[in-house]
């Protein structure tokens, strides 16, 4: 998306569709006590605004952990990387990210995170099981193909793909 409206002109015009249902969850996030975040490319934008519910609340009985799988193609496509990298540091117990890019030159020197696609072992070895119920919300912004992939069209109200094999449930699934 990023990429097409770079590459815009003056007075062309862009289309944008609204889901009436899109507003799904909103902080403080309870009685959640983990998020695992699946992000393609822009789909950070709706992450880092839940980020800053989560992390900025402080003096929460009970914090949420948050696991973050970032999709991007390239290394300098990660948007908002600083802020992510700054966030884990400064939240080591609270907060991490992994970095999983598709299309990195393998000449490249970058090591920090994975090389190919988000995987369901990468899910699985990452978010919390959804055993836990209630407990666990998997919250997914990105491209359509990648909620084909792990949760189906984000406008529809079931769950389908990667996160339902895995056993989660539709109420524990967001995609934004």
């Amino acid at each position: 998306m990023s990429g097409h409206m770079y590459e815009m002109n003056v007075n062309d015009t862009l289309d944008f569709k609204h889901i009436d249902f899109n507003v799904k969850i909103q902080a403080p996030f309870k009685p959640c006590t983990r998020i695992g975040m699946i992000v393609g490319g822009t789909g950070i934008t709706p992450m880092i605004q839940a980020l800053h519910a989560i992390l900025g609340s402080g003096g929460e009985e009970t914090p949420i952990k948050v696991d973050m799988l970032y999709g991007s193609r390239t290394s300098d496509d990660i948007l908002g990387k600083e802020l992510l990298d700054k966030w884990a540091k400064e939240n080591k117990d609270l907060f991490s990210v992994t970095h999983v890019l598709s299309n990195e030159p393998e000449e490249s020197k970058w090591d920090e995170g994975e090389r190919g696609f988000i995987t369901k072992e990468l899910i699985e070895s990452s978010f919390g099981p959804p055993s836990e119920g209630e407990k666990v919300k998997i919250f997914v912004c990105g491209p359509p193909p990648m909620y084909d992939v792990f949760c189906g069209p984000r406008t529809e109200t079931d769950l389908t793909g990667v996160l339902k094999d895995i056993g989660y449930d539709a109420s524990q699934v967001y995609k934004f």
